[in-house]
């Protein structure tokens, strides 16, 4: 199933599966019982979801706007430099843990909406990136249990201001400008995807590509990611957990490439579809 929130043509927020060139608007169908897709992971109500698709009204996809999949999740976090070539191409070495910092939800926008640079900065870089959805609550999970809690896949491009993100030692300045990052299209569930590892990740901008890897080379994988997360916080419905960009960011090329007006952006991942974002000046 691709789960999808979205705005109808009237400007009001539902939600439901993406179906072709269509989307099933369940958000209508299942309006007394779920307030979101965020409330149908909650309640573990993907069978509902389904159940709900058979009969609901469609809409045609491309007269919809795509949201964030999880517009209002709990929270969003990132997996810093977890790609061996990244993490070679900034001078830096391995290290045990994974590196971890927080997005807020304001600071992403779904499929086809715009980035915004920020007036304060020329150095807008992109990040394609997987993301993993959670679907179940957990605190202290196993790493061998860590994808019984995994929703579904989706593609994330984590939107870098680099001159304020190595202003200190913190990433989050740089990570957390308004509309800087996006999400989507959609969420792939787990079981669509179960060997996500042999998906391949690509980052297209204006039609050349800048990255391209396999999933499989995380430097810390999907499991140990959950399960060393899931000690710090309970890991929630919904939450949003970004894997870490591979090789290539605009930065350490040669010379630098950065997002400017005008630009467009695309995050790919096999089996998941193409995140695709225009990229327009900001406040």
């Amino acid at each position: 199933m691709r789960l999808a929130s979205f705005l109808r043509p009237d400007g009001s927020a539902s939600f439901g599966l993406v179906q072709a060139d269509h989307v099933t608007d369940c958000g209508a169908a299942l309006a007394a019982t779920y307030a979101d897709l965020r409330a149908v992971l909650t309640a573990g109500g993907l069978d509902d979801l389904a159940k709900a698709s058979e009969t609901a009204d469609t809409l045609p996809l491309a007269e919809v706007t795509l949201l964030s999949p999880i517009p209002q999740p709990d929270k969003i976090l990132c997996v810093g430099l977890n790609y061996l070539a990244h993490i070679l191409e900034g001078g830096r070495t391995p290290a045990p843990y994974p590196a971890i910092f927080t997005r807020y939800p304001s600071s992403v926008v779904g499929h086809g909406q715009p980035l915004e640079r920020p007036s304060v900065s020329t150095q807008f870089d992109y990040e394609g990136e997987l993301a993993l959805v959670i679907g179940k609550p957990g605190r202290y999970i196993k790493a061998k249990d860590a994808y019984d809690h995994i929703a579904g896949y989706t593609c994330f491009n984590d939107g870098s201001i680099r001159d304020f993100q190595t202003h200190t030692s913190q990433f989050w300045p740089g990570k957390s400008f308004h509309h800087s990052g996006s999400v989507g299209p959609w969420i792939v569930t787990r079981h669509d995807l179960p060997r996500i590892e042999k998906s391949h990740l690509r980052t297209i901008l204006n039609g050349e590509e800048m990255q391209s890897t396999s999933i499989s080379d995380l430097a810390i994988g999907i499991p140990e990611i959950i399960a060393y997360l899931s000690q710090v916080s309970e890991l929630l419905p919904g939450d949003i957990i970004a894997t870490g960009t591979p090789g290539g960011v605009g930065k350490y090329r040669t010379p630098s490439v950065y997002m400017k007006a005008g630009d467009v952006v695309e995050v790919e991942i096999t089996g998941i579809g193409s995140l695709v974002n225009p990229v327009v000046d900001g406040a």
